[in-house]
């Protein structure tokens, strides 16, 4: 209706003009007037439909303003004030235009037949016909059908969609496998404990059903506002009639009052900021959705997807004595590249990141839930689970360290004996940290990680990003339940990528959805879909929100101001309604160019943007730094063997580190110096922007000639580290490790993540 009536009352504004410019004073009154009837009539319905919600918006005014201008005759200030409510009408519906909430997404990926085991064999039927009871078979990259029991053997299930952890899960013999898992391992018997419709799928569905229909409605900025200025304003003109004794007064009182500033501040203000916000790869899906990101003081986060990754990387690289990392990973990845599973593919990349070379495996089987086993030159190589009865030392150490990290562990074995382990973990996305930092920036006074993943990483990465809460292994139903909690105390954000954050991101006040790597489902239930892969848009959308609404408050606030002073005008007898409603439009004219200042990014809006040199530079210094986590690895590995003075091995891996340093990574860091900090200075601002990681870099050179002072000190003819030396050069590469670490990190995070 909105376009149909603003090109209606501007053509009966534009024949009424002309008419009156060729003399024709009647026909150019019958013009306005016709304009003005075509508004009335969808602004009582408006009214209408305000009063049965139980609202009385701004549309009153306009509406008794429109009533009165036709009673006295002032048709052009009738047909003046049509234009303006068609205008804000059609610009909030531009604003506000909602993309419907359905779920064709969750029931697309829905499964929809399962293969039950008969007498006779396997029979496809419709999910429906499945009852508790029946025996199902999985396939491999199939759905779990319905909430069952493992009946054959272990599988290997990838529950990322229905928990949010990347990493796949083994589930034993009468474990319990829920519906939308997808099987990662061979097929397997699946014994049906709950029908289609009292599954865990089903269940999400439903939830984001009711979420979606219980969230209720925001009101709008201009609402907000009418609810003291619309009894201002009748009062005024209620008194103005009183006691002047003239009706046109009164309307006058009233064309001046048609709250205007606020039919077009806000929706100019929000279309702005939504265009604003699209550039930035933020598409919001209406105004109301702005506005609530706007006051937002609390954000809860999944983290899987959102806050990390979302898949795996190699952490560390464990040998046990007598081989090396290197040897170790290159065996592991010379199994895996047979494999499909998500674990295998990040051990096989990262080998081939380091360049070694992958030998063929013969005979490779997949033994579900355990790994994969093969022959590599002869021998037999399994990479994936390990039970000893008794654990060495090291591989006891590897065992703690998973636990403290958080990390998965693919054990390699060589012949039945284990020879060394690959550590993974899902890493924090480079621009994490600071979208933390810049939500806060923006206003934001409590974050909260909801996340159905074990506590100790969800711990971990909330320590490293700066979280106020965690709550860990939650479904799906209880992260909605967790969002309905925090929105009884603040407006709440709620960020996901996955089908298990579906019902919570509808229940949110409003909802973001990591749209270039989450799922439909996630997109279709939010109000806000980021399209780009980077966390740190978020920010973005906040900070654009939070000043979007403030430049609509200015802009309503400012010409409610002069509204008023044009309302004590009118009253006093000195503006008619003609005059009135044109200074209306000029009042209207400047709110609108205020609320236009939206469309321009604030001054501490976005990230900072980097020159085409400094990108370029950025990337390559980027890609070094993975190469260089060889030389991060091998200072800890020679640091643990120093714990055993007496092995020969612990003096080699000490050359060695020193070898990494003086050929890899003092030049990786003075290149740095030289070269990425002055391209970096001079897009950021100035050289104190990198003074930091300079001092870095000093202790970096620091620690690494101390390294070789130690060696020096030992001389190229000894076999093992002298016993007074070994306290010192043990603290030393310890030290290194864990300031390459943070080093490392920090650039990532502070200048890397900008070209991401």
């Amino acid at each position: 209706m909105e376009p149909f009536l603003l090109v209606a009352t501007l053509g009966a504004l534009a024949a009424g003009g002309v008419a009156w410019l060729v003399g024709a004073g009647t026909a150019a009154d019958a013009c306005w007037a016709a304009g003005t009837v075509a508004a009335v009539l969808p602004a009582l319905y408006w009214v209408y439909d305000a009063l049965r919600r139980g609202r009385a918006g701004v549309d009153l005014i306009a509406v008794l303003a429109l009533v009165g201008t036709l009673a006295t005759g002032e048709y052009l200030a009738g047909a003046l004030i049509a234009v303006m409510l068609a205008t804000g009408r059609w610009l909030d519906a531009a604003a506000e235009r909602r993309a419907a909430r359905d779920l064709h997404a969750l029931v697309s990926n829905a499964p929809r037949s399962a293969r039950r085991r008969t007498g006779a064999g396997l029979e496809t039927v419709p999910l429906d016909e499945v009852c508790p009871g029946d025996l199902l078979v999985v396939g491999p990259g199939e759905a779990v059908p319905v909430d069952g029991r493992i009946a054959s053997h272990a599988a290997v299930l990838d529950e990322s969609a229905l928990t949010g952890e990347s990493v796949p899960v083994e589930r034993p013999v009468d474990d319990r496998a829920r519906s939308g898992a997808v099987n990662v391992s061979g097929a397997f018997d699946l014994r049906a404990t709950a029908t289609a419709e009292d599954s865990t799928y089903a269940e999400i569905v439903r939830l984001t059903e009711q979420a979606g229909e219980e969230s209720s409605p925001t009101v709008r900025l201009a609402d907000r506002y009418a609810a003291w200025f619309l009894p201002l304003s009748l009062t005024a003109a209620a008194l103005a009639w009183l006691l002047s004794g003239d009706v046109v007064r009164a309307v006058a009182v009233l064309v001046v009052a048609t709250p205007c500033p606020l039919l077009l501040a806000a929706p100019v203000a929000v279309v702005s900021g939504i265009s604003r916000a699209a550039r930035r790869g933020v598409i919001v899906r209406d105004g109301a959705a702005l506005e609530t990101l706007g006051r937002a003081r609390t954000v809860a986060l999944d983290k899987t997807g959102t806050l990390t990754g979302g898949r795996p990387r190699v952490l560390d690289v464990v040998a046990a004595p007598g081989r090396g990392s290197g040897q170790v990973l290159a065996l592991a990845a010379s199994v895996d590249q047979y494999s499909n599973h998500v674990l295998g593919e990040a051990i096989v990349a990262e080998a081939r990141r380091r360049g070694l070379e992958l030998r063929p495996a013969s005979e490779v089987t997949e033994d579900p839930g355990r790994g994969l086993i093969g022959r590599v030159d002869g021998r037999r190589v399994s990479v994936g689970q390990h039970e000893a009865e008794v654990w060495p030392a090291w591989a006891q150490a590897v065992r703690n360290r998973s636990a403290l990290d958080g990390a998965a562990v693919a054990w390699l074995a060589v012949d039945g004996e284990v020879a060394g382990a690959v550590l993974l973990r899902d890493p924090l996305r480079h621009d994490a940290p600071r979208t933390v930092q810049r939500l806060r920036d923006a206003g934001v006074t409590r974050l909260v990680m909801l996340t159905g993943d074990r506590p100790e990483p969800a711990r971990a990465i909330a320590a490293t990003v700066g979280l106020d809460e965690v709550r860990a292994q939650l479904s799906p139903a209880g992260k909605e339940a967790a969002v309905r909690a925090e929105r009884e105390r603040a407006v709440t954000v709620m960020v996901g990528d996955g089908v298990n954050d579906a019902p919570a991101l509808a229940a949110a006040d409003v909802g973001v959805a990591m749209g270039a790597r989450g799922t439909g489902a996630s997109a279709q239930a939010a109000d806000v879909v980021l399209t780009t892969d980077r966390v740190d848009r978020l920010a973005d959308a906040a900070q654009i929100a939070g000043r979007s609404r403030r430049i609509a408050v200015q802009s309503a606030a400012g010409g409610m101001a002069l509204s008023g002073a044009a309302m004590v005008a009118a009253a006093l007898g000195w503006l008619p309604p003609a005059a009135g409603a044109l200074l209306q439009e000029a009042i209207d004219v400047a709110v609108i160019l205020n609320a236009l200042r939206a469309l321009r990014p604030g001054r501490r809006e976005g990230a900072p943007e980097l020159g085409e040199e400094a990108e370029e530079l950025v990337r390559r210094f980027e890609a070094e730094h993975g190469e260089l986590r060889e030389v991060v690895e091998a200072v800890r590995e020679a640091a643990d063997l120093l714990g055993r003075p007496e092995d020969p091995r612990a003096l080699t891996a000490v050359r060695r580190v020193d070898r990494l340093l003086t050929d890899r990574l003092l030049p990786h860091e003075r290149a740095e110096e030289r070269e990425l900090y002055p391209a970096l200075a001079a897009s950021l601002g100035g050289p104190e922007v990198t003074a930091t990681m300079s001092r870095g870099h000093t202790e970096i050179h620091r620690l690494a000639e101390r390294i070789g002072t130690h060696l020096e000190l030992a001389g190229a003819d000894r076999d093992r580290v002298d016993p007074a030396q070994v306290d010192d050069l043990r603290a030393t590469l310890y030290g290194l490790h864990g300031v390459l670490r943070l080093h490392f990190a920090q650039e990532e995070e502070q200048y890397f993540a900008l070209a991401d």
